[in-house]
């Protein structure tokens, strides 16, 4: 079974950064396109960031465009979410997805709160 494990979330106040982790297991990481996906309190779900199987091809929400980066380490298993300038509108539950399949991390959760 296909495992996604997120780290990296917590507190922060307004204009810090945080790294978010996704290590994935029992998988075949590297052919596969990696999402970041976020779920604040009674809002839907959405997409914040897309990279391609190779990591050469991203892309963002608008509402990140600019302080956000998602990037991967194919021989680690692991794709990253790079948050800078962090806004109090960004506190979420943050999910990393493997794009076009139903494999799901737990999530973790991201406050940004002066």
């Amino acid at each position: 079974q296909v495992q996604l494990v997120e780290s990296g979330g917590g507190s922060v106040q307004p204009g810090g950064s945080l790294r978010l982790s996704c290590i994935a297991s029992r998988i075949i990481f590297s052919i596969y396109e990696m999402t970041w996906h976020r779920q604040a309190p009674g809002k839907q779900r959405e997409l914040v960031a897309r990279i391609t199987s190779d990591g050469l091809g991203t892309n963002y929400a608008d509402s990140v465009k600019g302080r956000f980066t998602i990037s991967r380490d194919n021989p680690k298993n692991t794709v990253y979410l790079q948050m800078n300038s962090l806004k109090p509108e960004d506190t979420a539950v943050y999910y990393c997805h493997v794009y076009a399949t139903g494999w799901w991390g737990q999530g973790t959760q991201v406050t940004v709160s002066s």
